[in-house]
């Protein structure tokens, strides 16, 4: 719950109340997550507003939050689990409801899966092909918010979402003794 939390407020600013609707929870499962992240730091109080003779209180993440690699390897299995699955129904939810209203329409556009056998160091080049395109990412969101001060309405400007994943793929209907090759490649562009 904190994870998906955390991840919608990385865009907007909401209110537990709104967080609640959003997440299908009711809302004192989602205020004690919010009141828990904010004691952590890792939430801020944006403002208050006045909503029916109550107080509602609007909050934002104060920056991106990130594991190191240490507590990553640190965590439990159980951890890691309930980390990457609440990450996962995020993306999924956020990525089902863009595209409901066109967000893949957009010529430049990606969606592609693709599948790989790597031995371990190919495994240390795809973590660090990853880590290289993200920072890639970071340039030219940074460029772009230059360009966006002086212009804020120029054409074309947008949010865009970006889901990277690099994992132990399981082999989707083929028996591990088999000896089967990995499921081939697949890449998909709309």
């Amino acid at each position: 719950m904190r994870v998906r939390i955390l991840a919608l407020l990385q865009e907007r600013t909401a209110s537990p109340r709104e967080l609640a609707e959003w997440l299908d929870a009711t809302l004192g499962t989602v205020a004690y997550h919010v009141r828990a992240l904010h004691d952590l730091g890792l939430l801020e109080l944006v403002r208050t507003t006045q909503v029916r003779g109550a107080i509602a209180h609007h909050y934002r993440v104060r920056e991106r939050p990130t594991v190191s690699d240490e507590a990553w390897e640190a965590a439990s299995p159980l951890v890691k689990q309930a980390a990457v699955g609440a990450s996962l129904q995020t993306s999924d939810d956020y990525a089902r409801a863009s595209a409901a209203v066109g967000g893949f329409d957009r010529e430049e556009a990606q969606l592609a899966r693709t599948n790989l056998r790597l031995d371990a160091g190919g495994w240390k080049q795809a973590a660090k092909a990853c880590e290289q395109f993200l920072g890639s990412l970071a340039r030219i969101e940074a460029a772009s918010a230059k360009r966006l001060e002086k212009d804020p309405h120029a054409a074309g400007a947008a949010e865009a979402a970006v889901v990277m994943m690099l994992f132990d793929a399981i082999r989707m209907g083929q028996a591990e003794s088999d000896g089967a090759p990995a499921a081939p490649r697949r890449r998909r562009r709309t």
